[in-house]
């Protein structure tokens, strides 16, 4: 394991050209996405780049159009990011830091629209959900699109005064809408944590706090076999924040499991727990090591 400095925002200072991909940070979606919002918030000094769907975003940093990418993996409401966990692994790419964004939904509609005029409301299936207060209180009707920042793209083309999106006050922004109702999500912790990949590894030192490592193991198909394999985080004192499981290949047997444990894997007793890790797993990849955002201990309670 190398140590180079820690991931830090303002890394890239480079100064931006048409062409210097060092200076460009790859997201899904259209500009005004939370991902976008995400990227200015992280790295406000590199340009973002939209791209239609994850894998774009993946090739995007893999073939060296942009440097870093800014990937939703879960959101405190909706759970995990369909697909990422499938899309990671194998990508060839590294997660070098970590971004936990607020999402604050916006009611948008064309300049001069009322909110008693608006019928129907078009947006992400998964903000029109953590809006549902919002459907509850007036007669709108949501409507399913393909994202957020799409849908706010999309009513502004349209011009109807009628129609109004749910998406991020930067959408609006660059849209040229106007915000009938702000923060209007349902649940006031919505927020979203994102990974920053990138093509080469970048770790904190071994004798850093607060740093996380991201890995996926598979087990052996036999009893006990997940018990026996995490047995080692527990008798090492680790803090193990995330652990799921998904199948791969097709197969019902066995499955894939991804795992954020906080500790570096040069520390004694995280290499004590993988070693053990080992013993009990067919195969152990590590993703990425990187410093934890300091939103995930900022309610943290002092081990007794």
């Amino acid at each position: 394991w190398s140590a180079p400095a820690p991931f830090s925002p303002h890394v890239k200072e480079t100064p931006m050209t048409d062409t210097d991909s060092s200076t460009i940070i790859a997201f899904q979606g259209e500009l005004g996405a939370y991902s976008h919002k995400a990227c200015r918030s992280a790295v406000p000094k590199m340009t973002p780049l939209p791209c239609p769907s994850f894998e774009d975003a993946f090739a995007a940093v893999h073939d060296g159009a942009a440097a870093l990418g800014m990937i939703p993996i879960e959101n405190s409401v909706a759970g995990r990011v369909a697909d990422i966990h499938h899309l990671m692994p194998d990508s060839g790419l590294y997660i070098i830091g970590e971004h936990f964004e607020r999402v604050n939904h916006h009611l948008l509609a064309v300049p001069g629209a009322r909110l008693e005029d608006i019928r129907r409301v078009r947006s992400h299936v998964h903000a029109l959900s953590q809006c549902r207060k919002l459907f509850r209180s007036y007669d709108m009707k949501p409507e399913v699109a393909a994202d957020t920042a799409g849908a706010a793209a999309e009513v502004a083309a349209k011009g109807d005064p009628t129609v109004a999106a749910i998406a991020s006050e930067l959408a609006g922004e660059i849209y040229g809408l106007q915000s009938l109702l702000a923060n209007i999500e349902d649940a006031t912790h919505n927020t979203t944590r994102f990974l920053i990949l990138s093509r080469q590894r970048v770790e904190p030192n071994p004798r850093a706090e607060q740093v996380v490592t991201t890995f996926v193991f598979r087990v052996a198909d036999r009893p006990a076999a997940l018990y026996k394999a995490l047995g080692g985080f527990a008798t090492n004192g680790l803090n193990m924040t995330k652990l799921e499981s998904y199948q791969v290949g097709g197969e019902f047997v066995a499955a894939q499991f991804y795992a954020d444990v906080e500790g570096h894997p040069e520390q004694r007793a995280m290499r004590l727990a993988l070693q053990e890790l080992g013993w009990f797993s067919d195969e152990v990849r590590i993703l990425g090591v990187y410093p934890g955002h300091p939103f995930r201990y900022r309610n943290r309670k002092p081990a007794e």
